[in-house]
């Protein structure tokens, strides 16, 4: 028996992409280079923080968007590169292009007012820290007199 990977936004997406097919002239034409892509993310749980390492080679800082809201950090932006060819007389230029798009329910122990964000060579590294423990507070009873 195979095990087959659930994905169960799939159908969605394909939909989506249809949908901007369809609004492009629905011809198919240059759709080959376009796609929605899924970054690696690798999310560790530290005892202070937690930290979220996103994979995107070739997407530039100022053109990643990071937002906040509701207990959901939602990581969006959009990938572009070209690649010129030339051999032996051959002359090739492709542009390929996929906007991407995360999102991430953080538990209520995140600090949602300290989080931040570098990019370091392709590699985007979230930190997000723990808020500091609530701890009991002893509640002396006294007698009535």
């Amino acid at each position: 028996m195979a095990i087959a990977r659930y994905e169960p936004w799939s159908l969605l997406h394909q939909l989506h992409r249809e949908l901007d097919r369809a609004r492009e002239g629905g011809n198919g034409e240059g759709s080959a280079a376009t796609a929605e892509w899924a970054p690696a993310v690798d999310i560790k749980e530290e005892p202070d923080k937690f930290l979220i390492e996103a994979d995107l080679p070739g997407v530039k800082p100022e053109e990643i968007d990071i937002t906040m809201e509701d207990g959901v950090l939602t990581i969006k932006g959009e990938k572009r590169t070209e690649a010129k060819t030339e051999k032996e007389g051959y002359k090739r230029v492709e542009r390929t292009y996929g906007s991407f798009h995360r999102r991430f329910s953080l538990p209520d122990t995140a600090n949602p007012d300290a989080i931040s964000a570098k990019s370091n060579h392709g590699v985007l590294e979230i930190v997000i820290p723990k808020r500091e423990a609530v701890q009991p507070k002893k509640i002396n009873v006294t007698a009535a007199e």
